[in-house]
């Protein structure tokens, strides 16, 4: 069963390669669907929206799926997920086990949907990898300086990094993130893990116990209309003794998992930011190799939470890494994160390093900024939750990778011994592993989030990012995050914004082309590619939701907090009025519209495998 699971992958993977060459040369197409109302153009065709039992359509087409069975699946090859696989295989080793790790990732490639600032923290890799560097590992820029400033319109006000703030990163490593991750799947594949880039998990499979029984990838050869195509082909299952989801933020799989064991019936909400980055080639006069920068304030109100990087790196060429950061908490339905982005790049401090250089590449990404409050419960019957997917990004520093290696890593530690255990007695079906919970709780994952709990809520009052900055000036520094109280969050990130009325339009800067940009010809330096002719992953629960709710109350805000022009209203084709057109071409794949969008309508679910973004190491 084993070789033949193999020859079907690798099969597929060349029938994925062919529709994606094919799908470059086809031009972007259009169109609207489903509906609740024949008043409303229809847009929903995806098969989790619309059933397909239903649909005669569907009559006759073989609906079976090709099973194979592994010790441990791993959803998600990032570094969570991979160093969760290269710690199964190790622990294997030195007990002289036979183990069958495998890992799926709907990116085309490992490190392919990666994307990061980022500042590594090396603490994680030594522990799992303690001859990193004698193996070549990509963390080419150990960081020499720390600048930190708060931003006036045309000002920078240097402030102080003291000794023991989250923001001093001595010992750490500005790096390519997706290169990182590339490099750990090759040390993952050395040690018998086997790597399905590709695959995207579509599906949570249960035993009659209800426990976790592993994941179905997603069916192929869909058209645009929810039809079957004459290429039709079923996802196929992968059963486990233990699952780990590792899908990074806002995974769909873990939005399932939620809901089916209740896991988030004991912390707050998850609250989130928008991550955007773009790597340029400077002048070399400009580039200090091993240079660290972030800032706060403009071109952000105070009341907006927010910031910058700019991140000089030593990989053979002059190369910056530059991002900005805002909170997905923000009330303003007229804030573009994007076109902030740009216009924070026209700050004196930051143009004159980019002036005469040249960009190269653009992404963006949502990250978990809860903290420690709002960590759902981490293990359940048949699986597991890893890495950022539960959320354990230390905000205050901006780092979450080595948190997600660490995660990873006591998660295979805690189901080795269960999954070698000749004589255990497991009460279900797929194995129950709280072992695992209570590891992640006397780790130092737990005490370093709980150190600094406070921070990111404390921006929460009136006086915004001046009482944050105070808060962590003066709590954070002297107490260290002993103090004897819990700040909350202030709820959901959807229901956080105000009705268009009360609200101020914000009028932004026309793009020059030099140093800001539009937003299309930003996606097209994302790689960012779907076959056409499928549904779109963008769902709606509802069709006539979009012009009724979100245009009629906040003036369409998804057409403004999408990253790569996935949303736009544009007027119906007979008649008055408008219609949500859904470009799911564009898509990043950073989960913003499933987070942000008011009226929590759209579901975000994977696409066909091998779609999405191709960054290269961002």
């Amino acid at each position: 069963m084993f070789p033949a699971c193999r020859y079907s992958l690798q099969a597929r993977r060349c029938v994925g390669a062919l529709k994606a060459v094919q799908a470059e040369h086809v031009a972007p197409q259009v169109y609207s669907t489903r509906s609740s109302s024949s008043t409303v153009p229809r847009i929903t065709t995806h098969y989790t929206v619309c059933p397909r039992d239903k649909d005669p359509r569907w009559e006759g087409v073989e609906m079976e799926r090709f099973a194979d069975e592994a010790d441990v699946v791993i959803v998600g090859g990032g570094p969570a997920g991979l160093s969760a696989a290269i710690r199964l295989k190790q622990l294997a080793s030195q007990h002289e086990k036979e183990l069958r790790v495998c890992v799926v990732e709907k990116a085309s490639q490992i490190g392919a949907h990666t994307l990061s600032g980022a500042c590594l923290e090396p603490t994680a890799l030594s522990e799992l990898i303690p001859d990193w560097k004698e193996r070549g590992a990509p963390l080419n820029t150990p960081v020499t300086e720390d600048k930190f400033s708060i931003l006036t319109e045309k000002y920078r006000i240097p402030v102080p990094i003291l000794p023991g703030l989250p923001m001093n990163n001595h010992g750490n490593y500005l790096v390519r993130l997706g290169h990182f991750v590339r490099w750990l799947g090759e040390q993952a594949e050395e040690m018998g893990v086997e790597l399905y880039p590709g695959y995207a998990a579509a599906e949570v499979l249960f035993h009659e116990d209800g426990s976790v029984k592993g994941i179905a990838t997603n069916d192929v050869g869909i058209a645009k209309d929810g039809s079957p195509k004459d290429v039709f082909e079923r996802g196929m299952e992968l059963h486990a003794k233990v699952t780990l989801f590792g899908e990074g933020c806002h995974g769909h799989l873990a939005k399932q998992l939620y809901k089916q064991f209740n896991l988030r019936e004991n912390c707050e909400p998850q609250t989130y930011a928008i991550g955007l980055k773009e790597l340029w080639v400077i002048d070399e006069k400009k580039w200090h190799p091993g240079r660290a920068e972030h800032s706060v304030g403009w071109p952000l109100n105070r009341n907006t939470y927010g910031g910058s990087f700019l991140y000089h790196l030593n990989e053979g060429e002059p190369l910056v890494a530059l991002g900005f950061v805002v909170g997905l908490d923000y009330t303003n339905p007229y804030l573009s994160p994007f076109r902030e982005f740009q216009r924070w790049k026209h700050h004196p401090s930051v143009m004159s390093t980019l002036e005469g250089g040249n960009r190269i590449a653009y992404g963006a990404r949502a990250l978990n900024e809860g903290g420690v409050q709002s960590i759902p419960k981490l293990t359940f019957p048949g699986g597991m939750l890893i890495g950022c997917s539960p959320g354990f990004m230390n905000v205050p520093k901006i780092k979450g990778t080595h948190t997600a290696m660490k995660s990873g890593m006591l998660a295979a530690e805690s189901a080795f011994s269960k999954i070698t255990d000749e004589n255990l007695q497991s009460e279900t079906a797929g194995l129950y592993i709280p072992e695992y919970e209570e590891a992640f709780k006397k780790s130092w994952i737990w005490k370093e989030l709980y150190s600094v709990r406070n921070i990111r809520p404390s921006f929460h009052s009136y006086f915004g990012l001046y009482g944050g900055m105070v808060y962590t000036g003066i709590f954070y520094w002297i107490l260290r995050g002993k103090e004897p109280w819990t700040l909350k969050h202030n709820g959901l990130d959807s229901a956080q914004l105000k009705p268009a009325k009360d609200c101020t339009t914000i009028e932004y800067p026309k793009p020059d082309g030099k140093i800001s940009f539009d937003l299309l010809s930003s996606v097209a330096l994302s790689g960012t590619n779907h076959e056409h002719d499928q549904p779109p992953h963008l769902t709606l629960k509802d069709d006539s939701v979009p012009v009724a709710q979100n245009l009629g109350i906040y003036d369409g805000p998804e057409q403004r907090f999408c990253p790569a022009g996935v949303y736009e209203y544009v007027p119906v084709e007979t008649g008055d009025g408008m219609r949500l057109q859904i470009n799911a071409q564009n898509c990043v794949h950073c989960k913003t519209c499933d987070i942000k969008d008011p009226s929590q309508n759209i579901n975000w679910v994977v696409p066909e495998g091998s779609g999405g973004p191709a960054y290269n190491g961002m």
